[in-house]
């Protein structure tokens, strides 16, 4: 008998990849692919020794997992990888971070169909 909640996550994955999703680069080095993102947002609360709370938010991409292949190989995100979204004439450019120890990454549903990549903008560009 099928997990009728995994055929939920899949048929959710399935609307929001179909709906709401833009064509990204993803690179690492010198190897690229093109996927299709979710543009989402999370906001990390981090408390120092002294007990001051400090807020950071991420832009985050939430791609499919299967999408996510460098080189002909399956990979996860890793730290200093880079995203370039372009809208219009402008290219941003966000590299794959997370503040402190929190990791760059999380599975964005209980069946890891989809990645939650954190990341910070690091430049602006003018469009080729």
């Amino acid at each position: 008998m099928a997990d009728m909640l995994e055929q939920g996550a899949t048929w959710l994955d399935d609307q929001r990849h179909q709906h709401m999703t833009r064509t990204v680069s993803y690179a690492r080095g010198a190897s690229t692919v093109e996927v299709q993102a979710t543009i989402g947002r999370t906001v990390f609360e981090q408390a120092d020794e002294y007990g001051i709370v400090t807020k950071t938010e991420s832009r985050d991409y939430l791609i499919r997992t299967t999408d996510l292949v460098l080189d002909g190989q399956p990979t996860l995100p890793k730290r200093g990888d880079q995203i370039r979204e372009t809208d219009g004439e402008t290219t941003f450019v966000y590299e794959v971070l997370s503040p402190g120890d929190e990791p760059v990454f999380r599975y964005a549903d209980p069946y890891r169909k989809a990645l939650r990549i954190h990341t910070k903008h690091i430049a602006t560009e003018p469009t080729p």
